[in-house]
């Protein structure tokens, strides 16, 4: 019998018998997660690695364009006690070479800031399907190499287009193939 999200809330709110926080946490958590099942962009698949805590899930990202298509990138997210106030914290679990992504895994997404200076960081009207089709958009859309988070990967792109596609190719083949 395939138990429904609301039926796991539910479980866990009889089972703790408190309503806290947490548990406000938890209800948004169950509306947005079948929110962002129907509304997943289709090169993207999330994989709870609990089926019982909908605040950390793994986000598959498969870009069918551009630099990194044929890569599978994994973001590892979590939300905290704090949501919706504070964005979930996201961190890119797979190596690659990008502009706005760190080799060691650091996301520079201007809705993941609770402050930002374009006024586009995180707000209470967010959710987490904003946060997966952010994310899928580093790769084509909102890919940025004006204000870089890895400066080495946008001064390659500036200086050699080339040598920067051969090494997200390069990086690609190494580190994000399933």
């Amino acid at each position: 019998m395939m138990i429904t999200l609301s039926q796991r809330l539910k479980r866990k709110t009889d089972t703790e018998g408190t309503t806290s926080r947490a548990s406000i946490r938890d209800r948004l958590l169950v509306k947005e997660a079948q929110e962002m099942s129907q509304l997943l962009p289709s090169c993207c698949s999330v994989d709870y690695t609990n089926e019982n805590d909908l605040s950390r899930f793994i986000l598959a990202v498969k870009p069918t364009e551009g630099y990194w298509e044929g890569g599978t990138f994994k973001f590892e997210i979590c939300v905290t006690d704090e949501y919706n106030m504070v964005p979930p914290v996201v961190k890119c679990l797979t190596k690659l070479w990008h502009p706005n992504i760190t080799e060691s895994g650091e996301v520079c997404l201007s809705l993941l800031r609770r402050h930002s200076v374009d006024g586009m960081g995180w707000s209470p009207i967010r959710r987490l399907n904003d946060v997966v089709w952010g994310l899928n958009a580093l790769f084509t859309d909102l890919l940025n190499f004006e204000d870089p988070l890895n400066v080495e990967a946008a001064d390659m792109y500036r200086h050699s287009k080339e040598e920067f596609k051969i090494k997200v190719m390069e990086y690609v083949a190494t580190y994000a193939k399933d």
